[in-house]
């Protein structure tokens, strides 16, 4: 990558963009909702199940001028949705600005690994074992996203749930390939300790993006 572009990148004025898509949030709280995603390339977390590992290597993905990236988004729809790859990777303020100027709901989904930075309107942290959130992070989470692999990953949800705010929701997700035989605990799970919510990955019984 040229030296200039490098420092538009570091500065956050370009961002490695995998790809970008209006369709529907599948997950969480806004699960339902018509949103716009910005997917960023660029993630060293490593999750061994994750469904989208083209996204770890950001130079894959061109550095795009956020401005462009705005202009997209702000066509169609008034909720944004910043995903990765992991964003925070990345300064968020420049575009978050860029997409508050326009009037536009921004939510992030994150691991919350690196600082936060950006303006926000909705956090999904989604913690992973391998990296864990920082203190700002924990603490400015909307929603708290646990993706259940194995039995041991209640144990991790729960002593995420315990850093962050009363006012976070929680939600216990099934990892994709597992959900069958996940599915059945997480339900027993909830039932036993209501704190907490199931969560679907509902676009992909839809079979949209």
């Amino acid at each position: 990558m040229k030296k200039e572009m490098q420092a538009l990148v570091e500065r956050g004025e370009m961002l490695p963009l995998m790809e970008e898509f209006y369709t529907i949030q599948g997950e969480g709280f806004y699960k339902g909702t018509a949103a716009y995603f910005i997917r960023v390339g660029g993630c060293d977390v490593g999750c061994h199940w994750c469904d989208v590992k083209e996204s770890w290597n950001a130079e894959l993905h061109p550095p795009t001028e956020i401005t462009a990236i705005v202009e997209n988004a702000s066509k169609y729809s008034d909720t944004i949705v910043i995903t990765g790859g992991e964003p925070l990777t990345w300064d968020m303020g420049p575009i978050t600005r860029q997409l508050k100027n326009k009037g536009l709901r921004i939510h992030i989904e994150t691991s919350g690994a690196y600082p936060l930075t950006g303006e926000w309107d909705w956090i999904c942290l989604s913690p992973k074992k391998m990296k864990l959130p920082t203190k700002e992070v924990y603490e400015k989470a909307h929603e708290l996203k646990v993706i259940v692999y194995n039995k041991d990953d209640l144990r991790f949800a729960e002593e995420q749930a315990a850093q962050v705010s009363e006012n976070c929701i929680l939600y216990l997700q099934p990892e994709w390939s597992k959900r069958d035989k996940v599915i059945p605990l997480i339900v027993e799970y909830v039932m036993n300790n209501p704190k907490w919510k199931v969560s679907l990955q509902t676009h992909k019984y839809l079979n949209i993006p």
